[in-house]
């Protein structure tokens, strides 16, 4: 461990927490699905900031005539 590191830094070597993957029986999507499903997300995201823009930009522009 070294002494001068961070305090998230200093879990390295042999001491470092192990990253668990789950077999792939868990999870029987494809790749495909996979891909299909985060994609869902990113547009969902965007959606979301879409709407949040045009209500703020309504917002802006009734403040601004009243």
């Amino acid at each position: 461990m070294d002494p001068y590191a961070k305090p998230n830094e200093r879990h390295v070597g042999g001491r470092r927490p192990k990253v668990l993957h789950a077999p792939h029986a868990l999870d029987a999507r494809t790749k495909a699905q996979r891909r299909a499903d985060k994609q869902a997300v990113v547009d969902e995201r965007r959606a979301i900031k879409k709407s949040a823009r045009q209500h703020l930009k309504k917002q802006m522009l009734d403040d601004w005539v009243s």
